[in-house]
């Protein structure tokens, strides 16, 4: 009678529950729906113990739990298959602690919480150009990924999307990212998938074999795919790719270390010009890299760099006709750090516009005060290289008028060198940014000639005075005859353009005289003298 009361007075508490909920009797492992609410019997769950699909689902949870001591047991529970699921948080108590053979179970309906909250994690994870998974989505494909030992990831990076975009527009710029996506994802097997992981950067997840060269040979089939040009308005865009490759067989880390480790791969794939798999010291380079550009950030706010200065000298004459400024720094430990190596750093970080522009005033205050030690005009020029980032990202003329204006220096006193790389990513701005220095009255030099495009309209079209011969076309010419040929062709050509030439790498006499019998302007290198500090530089033209 006692436990017939108990039961009617929960069927009763029941139905004052606005959620799902059922009173559950156990006997001698047989399941019955003894008492349940109206909210319960719309909710689809059964009414009857054998045709209950909370039954048939629960009952084994139902069972540990009255076996257990606990009063209590909350947990997540999803019904139905993938197109019409319910997601349920169910409750299993004990009607009352006496009775160990019945509980009552409720059951909040979640599904349109976890619909919503699976929907922005969808939005979260999804790029909304593309469609793709963007790098939180790509990071969870790879994370489900149970064995990674036969996984790969390729990262490709676009060349030279920023110019085509800055210079297409951001509207051209989406469509090619699109066109590009698609393109890439034809050149895919069905076990691969595709990720828009930064701007212009996707992510290939991929399944190999023992042999890894598969990992390569996709990566070679999306470069070629997107060989093909692209038509964007009325452009046709050819675009190029860099690929860099992480192994998950050699990654003990988590996940977004593969995705960085790839990343890593594409500066050396930039280099070489070919797909590249990520090698530890990759690592290890990057690190050293960020160290440095910290450590050069600091010195060139504190000033700590110097100016060597190298001579350049007339070959008819002897004389010292100009000094070329170079970028020395030792940090606060004491250790020399080589151009070779902080320039680079420099250009990639940014760093190269405020390092050019205090070599500008540098090289500046440093003539002037030659001059005022000479007791007048000391009769030499400054020469002083200009970066392409430097070019691109920064207004040179304003600078180097600041300096002449706060060292009271003529324009005619410097020669800016440059060379052709700088001109070729936007020729129309640097072709601007010449003339507005040729204004202020100051020789232009194009540094390297022959090294790079050497595109003759840049020298019929561009106001430059001096051609630098590299110094690869200088070191051993006596004995090779082809580097002869190729000084003469480049004297030549200077000749009959109204253009000075300067040979660098000059070792020895015999050479300085034989490049001035070719009629080489100007020349420079051990020969002369090596960089210079600037009290032994200014003791080489003093009176």
């Amino acid at each position: 009678m006692q436990s017939f009361v108990a039961t009617e007075l929960v069927a009763r508490a029941l139905e004052l529950m606005p959620i799902p909920a059922a009173h559950v009797v156990v006997t001698a492992g047989e399941f019955e729906l003894f008492a349940m609410n109206r909210a319960y019997r719309l909710a689809g769950l059964g009414v009857v113990a054998d045709r209950s699909p909370m039954i048939a689902e629960l009952g084994d949870r139902i069972l540990a739990f009255l076996a257990s001591p606990n009063l209590r047991s909350d947990f997540e529970w999803a019904l139905g298959d993938a197109i019409d699921c319910r997601h349920y948080r169910v409750t299993i108590a004990r009607s009352f602690a006496a009775f160990r053979d019945r509980c009552t179970i409720s059951l909040i309906d979640q599904t349109s919480q976890v619909q919503t909250e699976r929907s922005l994690r969808r939005e979260m994870s999804t790029d909304s150009l593309t469609g793709l998974p963007n790098r939180e989505g790509f990071e969870e494909l790879i994370e489900r990924v149970e064995n990674r030992t036969n996984s790969a990831v390729l990262a490709i990076d676009l060349d030279r999307f920023g110019r085509l975009n800055s210079c297409l527009g951001s509207l051209a710029g989406d469509e090619l990212l699109i066109t590009v996506a698609r393109r890439i994802k034809g050149a895919l097997r069905s076990r691969d998938t595709i990720a828009r992981i930064g701007g212009d950067q996707f992510g290939i997840l991929t399944t190999i074999d023992d042999d890894r060269t598969e990992a390569h040979a996709l990566a070679e089939r999306i470069q070629q795919t997107l060989a093909t040009p692209f038509r964007l308005t009325d452009y046709e865009i050819r675009v190029e790719c860099s690929v860099g490759i992480a192994y998950g067989a050699d990654e003990a880390g988590d996940v977004a270390e593969l995705i960085r480790h790839a990343q890593f791969a594409v500066k050396r794939a930039k280099s070489s010009g070919r797909a590249e798999s990520y090698m530890p010291q990759d690592f290890a380079i990057a690190r050293a890299q960020f160290s440095m550009e910290t450590a050069l950030r600091r010195a060139i706010e504190n000033r700590q760099l110097r100016l060597a200065y190298q001579p350049i000298s007339d070959l008819a004459t002897g004389r010292i006709v100009a000094f070329e400024a170079l970028a020395r720094w030792t940090d606060e430990q004491g250790q020399h750090h080589s151009p070779i190596d902080f320039i680079p750093v420099a250009e990639e970080s940014g760093l190269i516009v405020p390092l050019g522009r205090w070599a500008i005033d540098e090289a500046a205050r440093m003539l002037a005060a030659w001059d005022k030690a000479y007791g007048s005009r000391c009769g030499v020029k400054m020469a002083v290289n200009l970066s392409a980032i430097q070019l691109q990202r920064d207004d040179i003329a304003p600078v180097l008028e600041n300096a002449l204006a706060q060292t009271g220096l003529s324009g005619d006193r410097f020669t800016l060198e440059l060379t052709e790389s700088a001109i070729v990513p936007d020729p129309d701005r640097i072709a601007g940014t010449m003339h507005a220095l040729k204004a202020l009255g100051t020789t232009l030099a194009m540094d390297d000639f022959g090294t790079g495009y050497s595109n003759l309209a840049y020298l019929q079209k561009l106001p430059i005075d001096v051609l630098k011969i590299d110094r690869s076309f200088v070191t051993g010419m006596l004995a090779d005859r082809d580097k002869v040929s190729i000084v003469r062709a480049i004297l030549s050509l200077a000749q009959a353009l109204g253009m000075k030439t300067t040979a660098e790498g000059i070792e020895t006499n015999e050479l300085a005289q034989t490049l001035a019998a070719l009629g080489c302007t100007y020349g420079q290198g051990y020969f002369y003298a090596e960089p210079l500090e600037a009290d032994a530089a200014y003791a080489m033209i003093k009176p």
